[in-house]
């Protein structure tokens, strides 16, 4: 007899055959070919624990939370055709509609997890999101899918919401949601200086919202162990005196050393790690609320055993950072970061 495992005690897993309809073009890094190679990956190895389901789409409510209405007017007028946005951003027919359902899906995890109706979820969408700003469209990305899920968190009921942004790119559409704000705090770990070009340590946020960005852009090259290094000595210790309610991550694993974009040496177990050490602090301040939102991810190989690895730890499995030399790049990157937020954070001395 097959094993029920309720949707109250198991990791929610939202994804959806539309996602694969959004076609940015013949040799396109952000291709349909990702998605489709994690749902091979966990159809071959299932893991125990986790519950899939098909996702809403957002509301305009919603997507009006983050972006402004000229934007999805633009967008709204893309429906249904093939256009250019940039030199980066293309839709189809179908890419619009996909979006959507992208933005919605992340906001349904929230629902989800903050309901008790799931452990924590992964909302396995695309497009992305991240690099989407309030009034731009840019980077792959139509609708900042884990902004719009962080203004639905506040909405019912998180009054501190953590996104935590462990992409090779800075999200800078995140940041620039969330710069004047500090109900919302933004944490993002990247390569730097890389595109989108923000994302410096002195990048701290601005009035209320001063200290509640925190930015750690390192140059290519940097390992498991620094990572290990960045998550213990800065961002966990922000955000366990931050105690959220609520913890988002925008999760791509274009850090994987396999990944024909990214410049990191990151392998499955260390994003596994830092999946470990961000389910740990969300069991910790926020009774295990945690819903990750599938961002980069280029390596077929790299990201979907990666992917595989995370969901591993959200059903419960625990993954520790490797130990080993730290590059001393890294070191100085942590050292910019620390400097920029120490009038506000004590934890980071």
């Amino acid at each position: 007899m097959r094993k029920v495992v309720s949707t109250m005690t198991a990791t929610l897993l939202l994804t959806d055959p539309l996602f694969l309809q959004h076609d940015p073009g013949e040799g396109h890094p952000e291709s349909p070919a990702r998605l489709r190679r994690i749902l091979q990956v966990l159809a071959r190895t299932p893991i125990a624990g986790t519950v899939m389901a098909q996702p809403r789409s957002a509301t305009d409510a919603e997507l009006a939370a983050v972006h402004s209405p000229a934007l999805l007017a633009s967008l709204a007028g893309l429906s249904g055709q093939s256009a250019e946005i940039d030199g980066d951003t293309f839709v189809s027919p179908d890419s619009v509609d996909a979006a959507r359902l992208a933005a919605g899906a992340a906001v349904q995890a929230v629902e989800a997890v903050l309901a008790g109706k799931a452990r924590n979820a992964f909302a396995l969408v695309r497009p992305p999101g991240h690099h989407a700003e309030p009034d731009r469209a840019m980077g792959f990305c139509l609708f900042n899918n884990a902004a719009i899920a962080a203004e639905a968190g506040r909405r019912l009921g998180a009054e501190r919401v953590l996104v935590l942004d462990w992409d090779v790119h800075h999200g800078n559409g995140t940041q620039a949601a969330f710069w004047g704000r500090r109900d919302v705090l933004y944490q993002s770990v990247h390569q730097f200086p890389y595109y989108p070009g923000s994302g410096a340590a002195p990048e701290v946020g601005r009035g209320e919202g001063q200290g509640f960005t925190v930015n750690c852009g390192l140059p290519g090259g940097n390992t498991d162990a620094d990572y290990g290094m960045i998550f213990e000595e800065l961002l966990l210790p922000v955000a366990q005196a931050y105690r959220p309610d609520l913890i988002l991550v925008s999760a791509g694993f274009d850090p994987h050393r396999d990944d024909p974009i990214g410049g990191m040496d990151v392998t499955e177990r260390g994003f596994a790690a830092m999946c470990t050490s961000v389910r740990k602090l969300a069991e910790e301040v926020s009774g295990g609320k945690l819903v990750l939102c599938l961002e980069g991810g280029y390596s077929l190989e790299g990201l979907s055993n990666s992917v595989h690895a995370c969901i591993e730890v959200l059903a419960g499995r625990d993954d520790s950072f490797a130990t080993g030399d730290v590059n001393a790049d890294a070191r100085h990157a942590l050292a910019a970061s620390r400097q920029a937020l120490l009038p506000f954070w004590a934890s980071v001395r």
